[in-house]
């Protein structure tokens, strides 16, 4: 089963308990799944879900730290259960040494020697941590171990 059905499962299972955050939450991410389909015009596949839903949690992250300075803890519990429930459909993440193995091994399989080749090392190391690591924490990795 892939992720975009287990959001829509789990939209159902929401609706039939009564758990307006996770329904709220997931309807949110299926209705940017949805958009993402109709503006690029194709059905996603699984990497491009993932990256959807890393997006949600990234922008309500961005939210919370935004209530935190305007010291509304309403908004901060609220936005903090809705990153739970999109967490749950993301792979586990990966570990910090766990994603430094993987980029050492994807810089010694595309040959590269130095920052200028970290375009190189990204394209090829995005498709593997997919879902399982944030873009930010992926590149600055690249970028220590390429300027080594």
């Amino acid at each position: 089963m892939d992720t975009k059905e287990k959001l829509e499962l789990a939209l159902k299972t929401a609706m039939k308990a009564g758990d307006d955050v996770t329904k709220r939450t997931v309807r949110m991410a299926l209705a940017a799944v949805r958009q993402a389909e109709i503006d690029k015009q194709i059905t996603l596949d699984e990497p491009a879900v993932l990256s959807i839903i890393q997006r949600e949690i990234k922008t309500r992250r961005e939210a919370v730290e935004e209530a935190s300075r305007a010291n509304r803890a309403d908004i901060v519990a609220a936005t903090q259960a809705e990153i739970k429930a999109l967490e749950a459909f993301l792979p586990a993440a990966l570990s910090a040494e766990e994603l430094k193995a993987l980029v050492e091994a994807v810089v010694a399989e595309v040959g590269a020697a130095g920052p200028a080749d970290m375009g190189k090392v990204m394209k090829a190391l995005m498709p593997r941590v997919a879902g399982r690591a944030p873009g930010d924490q992926v590149s600055a990795t690249v970028r220590s171990i390429l300027q080594k």
